[in-house]
């Protein structure tokens, strides 16, 4: 199942240095210092935030299943231990990829979006004006009239362009076609309801999660390939805004303007009046993103080289082990060393 492939994965890829927690607040795309860290120092980017609305419950469920199979052993404190089957199980490869560093679940904005479009020019094409929208967001009700009025809807020309946008650029994706059925099925027409995700988990035998994931898979896919194309003009407005271009969170952006002004650390967290942890986190977010970021002012490029050496002939980035065996070093400084060891992809 593919959730307990990601779910393996991820603690594999951790090396057993982090808890079961932590994949939790990676997939919800948590906007945490340390989860926005760990995204980093793990290149753990595909599967930040794929899923969102994700319950504490169902991935409890889902790592009670992994232990049940004797794929993982977890301790009173939620660490873990994988068994060889889980090992090997982790290390295979996965047969869809993932983009949620640049998402981060803004792909179902865009679905919501393409799904009014599409109903609204289904029923528009069978002569009905009126209709229950399935999107029931006002904000994106609004944006859907916007763009149906810029784009001439009421002189009835929209549906083929927008047809052909959608068949070709579908037709290119590089995913099996069941994940292209499962974003068709999930549309809704004149007279046609989508799906519901027990209708699709029901229909291609597998969990609703594993029905989710494969369709966000393809949502990544189709939004790349909107975004890398010119000849998408009405796809490439309803993908308008969705891929997120700037990689700090907000907080550590307006720590980075102030930064970027000469102020220290200290002086940032009194005019931001936030703990000076925090700033140090924002910094360390700086370190991980911007490749122009300089770290030399708070670690020397000994200590630097020295850090990085000891995390290779260790094969450890855990800050509790690297603090051990460098105790003359801060974990902000070892925490600033493991950021800028790392590059977004």
């Amino acid at each position: 199942m593919l959730i307990q492939q990601i779910l393996l994965k991820i603690l594999h890829t951790f090396q057993q240095e982090r808890t079961v927690s932590a994949a939790f607040h990676l997939l919800k795309g948590k906007r945490s210092g340390q989860t926005i860290q760990d995204v980093g120092l793990y290149k753990l980017y595909q599967f930040f935030g794929i899923l969102p609305k994700l319950s504490r419950q169902k991935f409890e469920q889902q790592i009670d299943l992994l232990f049940a199979k004797n794929y993982i052993d977890i301790d009173e404190n939620g660490y873990y231990t994988l068994s060889e089957t889980g090992r090997e199980l982790a290390t295979e490869s996965l047969k869809v990829t993932f983009d949620g560093w640049h998402y981060r679940g803004n792909e179902h904005l865009f679905f919501g979006r393409l799904s009014l479009v599409v109903q609204s020019l289904s029923h528009q094409a069978n002569g009905q004006k009126a209709f229950i929208p399935i999107e029931r967001n006002e904000q994106i009700q609004g944006w859907v009239r916007q763009f149906l009025m810029a784009n001439h809807f009421l002189q009835r020309t929209l549906q083929q362009p927008f047809y052909d946008e959608m068949n070709r650029s579908l037709t290119k994706l590089p995913v099996e076609d069941r994940i292209k059925e499962l974003l068709i099925y999930r549309l809704t027409g004149y007279n046609e309801p989508g799906f519901t995700w027990q209708q699709l988990a029901f229909g291609y035998h597998m969990q609703e999660m594993d029905a989710q994931l494969y369709y966000i898979s393809g949502l990544h896919a189709w939004l790349n390939e909107i975004e890398q194309q010119v000849n998408y003009p009405l796809l490439a407005q309803i993908a308008s805004g969705i891929r997120v271009e700037a990689l700090l969170t907000m907080s550590a952006h307006e720590t980075a303007q102030l930064f970027k002004k000469g102020h220290s650390i200290e002086a940032i967290s009194q005019i931001r009046r936030l703990k000076t942890n925090t700033i140090e986190d924002h910094l360390v977010e700086m370190a991980m993103n911007e490749p122009n970021f300089s770290i030399d002012e708070f670690v020397t490029i000994e200590d630097q080289q020295q850090i990085l050496l000891i995390v290779e002939d260790y094969g450890t980035k855990r800050l509790k082990t690297l603090k051990e065996l460098l105790p003359h070093v801060s974990y902000f400084q070892l925490r600033l060393t493991l950021a800028k060891g790392v590059t977004t992809t």
